[in-house]
């Protein structure tokens, strides 16, 4: 029998490792699990959710992508997705995991990060997006050097990057990273789409809801609350944990 634990748990990608933890629920397994991706730079790495997840009987890894928070390599919007990819993988491969049961959430650019993930893998069935920042409708909008200046202010816990690179990375990939444009590959998936009205990192009219027109078959909620959910962590981990275990 194996007992509910938090144990290290390195991500292999780029010829790096990165620093994870995996949330183990009790049980021999192979356990349903959940991929928990953070955002930029990862001041919230949603910790409460992963542990309400482990509580609900799913494995939950959250890891930091390289360049962040004293992991090796340089930090960069692509360096996160393959990181993202990488880690699905790894998990999925773990005996210990059922690859069938497993979904990959986001917040924020982990949102991004998360639908971006899943849409390239058709082998991975369910997805969530919390207040997900959407870099190809920013990347693509008439001013994205308003994004400087916030970007700059955020590069303390990561390395080998600047302002001006990520949103000149950001403008570079904007037409092919516009979260609208993956709703045929997403189309057969289970989507959850959460969004905040006091939102002022991702605002809900250009991150949220036009992935709530976009994608027809996802359930979406909108929370009357700030870009971390501050004051509805609870809720929405009732929400993530319902969702999930509805359709794994």
């Amino acid at each position: 029998m194996t007992y509910a634990g938090t144990i290290a748990y390195p991500i292999s990608s780029g010829g790096h490792e990165l620093p994870g933890v995996l949330h183990l629920p009790p049980g021999d397994g192979p356990h349903p699990a959940v991929l928990l991706l953070h955002g930029f730079p990862g001041w919230e790495r949603n910790f409460d959710l992963a542990h309400a997840l482990q509580r609900a009987g799913y494995a939950t890894l959250v890891f930091h992508y390289r360049g962040s928070w004293g992991s090796a390599g340089t930090w960069a919007w692509s360096n996160v997705l393959e990181d993202a990819a990488a880690a699905a993988g790894q998990l999925r491969a773990d005996p210990r995991i059922d690859a069938e049961r497993f979904a990959v959430v986001g917040h924020s650019m982990g949102g991004f990060a998360a639908l971006q993930t899943v849409a390239a893998d058709p082998t991975i069935p369910t997805v969530g997006s919390i207040a997900g920042f959407d870099f190809g409708a920013a990347g693509t909008a008439p001013d994205p050097d308003q994004y400087v200046e916030p970007f700059d202010s955020d590069l303390l816990p990561l390395q080998g990057t600047s302002g001006r690179a990520l949103v000149d990375e950001m403008v570079a990939h904007g037409p092919e990273w516009r979260l609208a444009d993956l709703a045929p590959k997403l189309a057969d998936r289970r989507v959850l789409l959460i969004g905040a009205t006091r939102d002022t990192a991702a605002p809900p009219e250009q991150h949220h809801q036009p992935l709530v027109e976009a994608y027809k078959n996802a359930e979406h909620h909108l929370f009357p609350t700030d870009h971390a959910l501050s004051d509805h962590r609870e809720e929405l981990a009732e929400v993530v944990v319902t969702f999930l275990n509805q359709r794994l």
